[in-house]
């Protein structure tokens, strides 16, 4: 990193006149909406010398994560991207040369309304990956261009939890912690994955709070749970039936919402007998004595709630029924939306519930699905696009290869990682396949030297965006540099290729901030008027949705009851109980792949220094674990004649990798984990592109069958 600055001794970064800095106030943006902590970033000349948390900001309170301190050497990489860039050499060889601004524009309008008027709009795809704030933009230039084809990230993140929920409920509520007396924490690991949380969990620990882990790995929470219900990868419906039928036999269940509330309720306990504690310890590895705890501790503990993970549960081939059986268990003992359990409140904006409202998505649907052709997936995967409002990502090489129901022809990405992607070669090579690539991102990644032209983009410090918080905050944050050499936000890009690609849109040809403020009108504020809150603004008169909505206006089912047996899902096709499967690759459904790939894989869990690829490339975070590691219990290791430090072969039928062995008790025997996202190392590629849930199209990353042996010296 080479900020152009030196700045030496003890007073060196301290605000005044006599140094010349000044503090100035915004957000980090790296991580999940939902945790993005405020930043007092320490400005000389131009250049930030210095980040701090801002006290002020209720989410972080001061405090910042690995990756927010690592801010600097985010900001000024060597890797950023400083000026549009066009391809010069073949298709993906990464040759380009810069070209400016106005030719980047006029060449993405002219090749994007040509293919509109040769084959439709519906052939060219808008994808957004990290980070996610200009979403809502992009999905409105997307439909108001025409095309139904807005794609994101969260085909692999938190929508099929959302849709899962959905089946059963119409809708999902958050855990409330702070008001719960029991949390059941099914795959989440908050310490790493939302850190600026943990410490009011911890203080609602000390309170009393009642903890029950349900997860492979041993995460920094155990320590501080009553149970840890150690699962085999995969068997997370199972375990769920399996509490369901200790629950119920013992009569341990809500009744009054039972009776009154629910659809399906008998074929489900019918279903759920044959589930019994010992049955549920064959299959899942945990004890049925602790099945049987955890499940009376967490039915009879009033009230208490469930915290999932955004992707974990649905990561599996079978993963929309394990994730449906779990959430389940909250209707079954009467904690939906009630307090201290799982309250429904609808977000406000960019996913975070805080009691506000707005108009974000009719902003963001433009144009009515029916006037349009269908999306990506729609015809393999008719439940995503009912419950989610986008197309499914995952199967857009499919498409793009078989060109079926019609051809995808142009990508225009913000963010995008292909080795998001299973199989992610197949991936690659389709994106080689089309016609026109626009890859907007902060850094020259592997996915941008795919693309024919190549957008810089800012970071949150060189950049204006609207920023709500749980806590009723809300903040406006303006830039605190200036955008590194020709970078420029994501919205710039989106509203200036917006005037040609949407010309009949009111609100695209107005601009960025008169459609922030569009948006925000419902809640009653004003762009301009948070401009005079730097550090952001404490909302007032903002209330919580009441508890039990559904008294008044039951459930966005199709019974309009919590559905035990989803009407959606019996329509098109699938099993409407919360059926459990085994993962298509396990030592019990494929036992002849098992003789030869006798250990459990399963990928993807966080890092706190990581947040996908993105901090890969700082050293600051690299450091922390610099070299491609694969977990492996020591038992397992020693079986293998594998050491601390060891080469080794990761392999599964599809493929092989060579990473470094990390001997660990965090995994258990027989499992073995390997984090995502090293280019040099990437454990996708191991993993068939088909390799899904038929529901959502999810990857199964979290089981699957792999051997790792010691790497013979050459």
């Amino acid at each position: 990193m080479n900020s152009g600055l030196n700045f030496e001794g003890p007073d060196s970064k301290l605000p005044g006149e006599e140094t010349g800095i000044e503090i100035r106030h915004t957000i980090c943006s790296i991580c999940s909406p939902r945790s993005h902590c405020g930043i007092d970033a320490y400005v000389k000349d131009g250049v930030v010398i210095k980040v701090e948390g801002t006290k002020e900001n209720p989410n972080n309170a001061g405090t910042l994560c690995s990756k927010g301190a690592a801010s600097r050497q985010y900001i000024y990489h060597e890797d950023r991207i400083r000026t549009p860039l066009i391809r010069k050499g073949d298709k993906g060889s990464g040759q380009f040369e810069p070209i400016s601004w106005d030719e980047a524009l006029d060449t993405i309008t002219t090749r994007l309304l040509k293919i509109k008027d040769e084959t439709g709009p519906e052939g060219v795809v808008f994808y957004a990956g990290y980070s996610k704030w200009m979403r809502p933009f992009l999905k409105r230039l997307a439909h108001s261009f025409g095309s139904p084809n807005y794609c994101t990230e969260s085909s692999v993140c938190s929508a099929a939890a959302g849709l899962a929920a959905g089946l059963n409920y119409g809708t999902m509520g958050g855990p409330e912690t702070g008001k719960s007396k029991c949390l059941l924490v099914w795959s989440s690991n908050p310490f790493y994955s939302n850190t600026s949380a943990v410490r009011k969990l911890l203080d609602a620990r000390e309170r009393g709070l009642k903890i029950i882990e349900v997860g492979p790995l041993i995460t920094p929470l155990t320590a501080h749970t009553d149970f840890h219900l150690r699962i085999r990868p995969g068997t997370s419906g199972a375990l769920a039936l399996g509490m369901a039928h200790v629950i119920i036999e013992e009569g341990l269940y809500d009744h009054d919402f039972v009776e009154n509330w629910t659809l399906g309720f008998e074929e489900y306990r019918d279903y759920v007998r044959k589930y019994t504690p010992s049955i549920t310890e064959g299959i899942t590895g945990v004890s049925g004595d602790l099945i049987t705890k955890a499940a009376r501790l967490y039915a009879t503990t009033k009230p208490a709630a469930l915290m999932t993970g955004p992707n974990a549960t649905v990561h599996h081939t079978n993963g929309i029924q394990n994730h449906r059986a779990l959430t389940a268990l909250i209707g079954l003992t009467g904690n939906f939306d009630r307090e201290g359990g799982n309250h429904v409140v609808p977000p406000a904006y960019l996913y975070v519930p805080n009691g506000v409202t707005t108009r974000q998505g009719p902003f963001m649907q433009s144009r009515p699905w029916e006037e349009m052709p269908p999306r990506v997936g729609q015809d393999q995967y008719p439940v995503w696009c009912k419950m989610v409002s986008e197309g499914q990502a995952i199967h857009l090489p499919f498409q793009i290869r078989s060109k079926k129901p019609y051809p995808i022809r142009a990508l225009l990405a913000f963010g995008m990682n292909y080795r998001m992607w299973p199989g992610s070669d197949f991936m690659k090579d389709s994106l080689n396949m089309l016609d026109f690539f626009v890859d907007v991102d902060l850094f020259m990644t592997d996915t941008a030297r795919l693309a024919d032209l190549v957008l810089p983009a800012c970071t949150s410090f060189e950049r204006s965006e609207i920023k709500f918080y749980t806590q009723k905050y809300v903040i406006w944050t303006r830039p605190v540099i200036p955008p590194l050499e020709e970078s420029r936000p994501d919205t710039d890009i989106i509203f200036d290729l917006g005037t040609k690609l949407a010309p009949d849109d009111d609100l695209m040809q107005k601009g960025y901030e008169a459609s922030v403020d569009w948006i925000l009108e419902p809640a009653h504020l004003k762009v301009e008027a948070l401009k005079e809150y730097p550090a952001g603004y404490r909302l007032k008169d903002v209330a919580l949705p009441p508890y039990q909505k559904y008294e008044k206006n039951g459930f966005s089912t199709p019974s309009g009851k919590m559905e035990f047996t989803s009407g959606v899902l019996k329509e098109a096709g699938f099993d409407p109980l919360p059926k459990y499967e085994e993962p298509r690759l396990s030592p019990f459904s494929t036992p002849d792949v098992a003789k030869d790939y006798p250990l459990i894989l399963t990928t993807g869990a966080r890092l706190p220094m990581f947040i996908h690829s993105r901090t890969f490339r700082l050293s600051w975070t690299r450091g922390l674990r610099p070299d491609p590691m694969v977990d492996i219990n020591p038992k397992d290791a020693d079986d293998r004649g594998i050491k601390q430090g060891d080469s080794v072969t990761l392999s599964t039928k599809r493929g092989a990798i060579q990473v470094k062995a990390n001997l660990t008790e965090i995994i258990a025997p027989g499992v073995v984990n390997m984090y995502h996202a090293y280019s040099e190392a990437d454990v996708n590629l191991l993993i068939e592109p088909d390799y899904v849930d038929p529901i959502s199209c999810y990857p199964g990353f979290k089981a699957l069958l792999c051997e790792v042996k010691k790497t013979q010296s050459a």
